[in-house]
């Protein structure tokens, strides 16, 4: 399978199976659309496309296109399928775990999905014995892996961070005793940091997730407060100190764009002239009703904004003040695991999130949904079915993944988005698709127009 598009001037090319990217003239683009669709018939048909074109140079590109694919570069066959049986049956670790310490929040965003931070139940804060249980789970749970991950998330959980502290303190307390190494991270919509909340932060998160959608008038009416005034001056300030004082590392401003803000370029690029150097600005996930929900209608605009933004990086990357969008970063030469990019985050398996009061679900997007407990800290995963069925979903087991060119660099999507619009997770949310498809033709133009520079 490939995958062939213009972006901003390059023909690009990609080999599907193999991850190969080809950048071409115009001449071996067609020649290369011509072999795909009958291989016979190429030099008779590129050369009345082009005529300028004599014999020995139709043959020398024929010769090329199939030195390629006997190189295994182009038109490669699909390795994976055959044995996507062994990775989905392979023994796998609970390597990491997202923590709700607070259910609970002191913004009332509209878009939540965790309904004000209470998940469509009742608030609550994670107690410091039930953190600490999660971390001997996650010990117990982890066989041989070294280095494990805890991410703290809510609602917002800076309103319990006495209890963020005394759970990092626990969990290195275990490491040199395990043999373990916590990554831990903090995501926060940054009403309640200051200095102290930040001297810790810097000192114990490898990541810091900072929650800012953009332009001030879309951030204050998606992010209202409690009481419907705007919170972006009062996080402006402290997440500019926050990146500066991380040094333009080990952190992110995270943003989401609606059907308000098609234009979410000017979004990226408003966060980017405030300085900061690593942003994602992502679509919201909603149901159709919602008057913010991005509909099939809103994709042409949205992907004219991706477009946009890639171009604008482009530039900003010539004259040497670039940033880094995490939905453009691709890795090309190596990249994730054949596993990962076979059935993407892990969830239900490798990653697992933990209410305030210890049930177990396969990721925070399915908390609030009773079927998918799946089990508890005190007895562990109690719903192998539920782990087995996410362990088998793959890009092979998902129809319209099978013929998608992105596949292996979405990894199927994710399942919680999956299932809350079609009812299994084994499906695929299709504006999701067309995004991503976007996403990554930008991604590719700029890995090859960062190698003309």
């Amino acid at each position: 399978m490939i995958h062939m598009f213009k972006n901003n001037g390059y023909n690009i090319v990609l080999d599907v199976n193999s991850g190969c990217v080809h950048v071409v003239d115009d001449i071996a683009y067609d020649a290369i659309a011509a072999y795909e669709k009958e291989p016979d018939n190429v030099k008779a048909e590129i050369m009345d496309m082009y005529a300028e074109l004599d014999e020995k140079d139709a043959d020398e590109l024929i010769n090329d296109i199939e030195a390629l694919k006997e190189a295994g570069q182009l038109f490669s066959d699909d390795i994976y399928e055959e044995y996507i049986d062994d990775i989905s049956d392979r023994q796998t670790v609970v390597k990491a775990l997202c923590l709700h310490i607070a259910h609970d929040c002191n913004l009332s965003c509209r878009y939540c999905f965790a309904g004000k931070g209470e998940y469509n139940g009742e608030s609550a804060l994670m107690s410091s014995q039930v953190g600490k249980k999660a971390i001997d789970f996650l010990i117990k749970s982890s066989g041989n892996r070294h280095n494990l991950e805890v991410d703290f998330f809510g609602g917002e959980p800076l309103m319990n961070f006495d209890v963020v502290k005394e759970i990092v303190a626990y969990g290195r307390s275990l490491e040199e005793k395990c043999n373990k190494k916590f990554r831990f991270t903090l995501t926060t919509n940054g009403v309640l940091l200051d200095d102290d909340v930040l001297e810790f932060a810097n000192r114990e998160m490898s990541n810091l997730v900072l929650s800012i959608d953009g332009r001030k008038e879309l951030h204050d009416y998606m992010r209202p407060s409690r009481n419907g005034k705007g919170s972006y001056d009062i996080i402006l300030p402290k997440f500019i100190k926050a990146a500066e004082k991380r040094n333009q590392t080990d952190y992110y401003v995270r943003g989401t764009f609606t059907h308000f803000n098609t234009d979410f370029d000017k979004d990226v690029l408003h966060l980017a002239d405030l300085g900061f150097k690593q942003i994602s600005v992502e679509p919201v996930v909603a149901d159709p009703s919602c008057d913010y929900a991005i509909t099939e209608e809103d994709i042409e605009k949205i992907c004219d904004s991706y477009d946009r933004l890639a171009k604008e990086m482009l530039k900003r990357n010539a004259k040497g003040c670039g940033f880094n969008f995490f939905h453009f970063m691709i890795d090309l030469s190596g990249g994730p695991c054949v596993a990962k990019r076979l059935s993407g985050c892990g969830s239900g398996t490798e990653y697992l999130a933990v209410t305030p009061w210890g049930d177990l679900y396969p990721c925070h997007q399915f908390v609030g949904n009773e079927k998918f407990i799946i089990g508890n800290l005190d007895d562990g995963i109690t719903r192998n079915d539920i782990c087995n069925e996410f362990k088998k979903c793959n890009v092979y087991s998902k129809e319209k993944c099978k013929s998608c060119f992105a596949k292996f660099f979405c990894s199927g999507g994710c399942a919680a988005n999956a299932y809350n619009f079609n009812g299994s997770i084994n499906e695929t949310y299709d504006v999701g698709c067309m995004l991503e498809r976007k996403r990554v033709e930008c991604a590719l133009m700029l890995q090859a127009a960062g190698n003309d520079y």
